[in-house]
């Protein structure tokens, strides 16, 4: 797994266990981390499908603003590979 990969994976996993962010934030963080370490799907799948859930939760009006900018920096790093 690459660098930015791990980057964005330890990113999503300090969402996921932040209690300020509302769950079902949480919860898509989660599962975005784990989408992108499943070595068992092609990259640029894994990669696109993320960044489709993730620009869907960080238009939620409940997020957080430092949770909003965490999830606009994973996109970067994510649209950047």
């Amino acid at each position: 797994m690459s660098n930015e990969i791990d980057d964005v994976c330890e990113i999503l996993e300090y969402i996921t266990n932040e209690n300020s962010v509302p769950r079902n934030i949480r919860e898509a963080a989660n599962e975005s981390s784990q989408l992108l370490k499943d070595e068992d799907k092609d990259q640029s799948v894994r990669i696109s499908t993320v960044l489709g859930k993730l620009d869907e939760i960080s238009n939620d009006p409940n997020i957080p603003v430092h949770a909003r900018t965490l999830i606009w920096e994973v996109l970067s790093k994510l649209e950047s590979i």
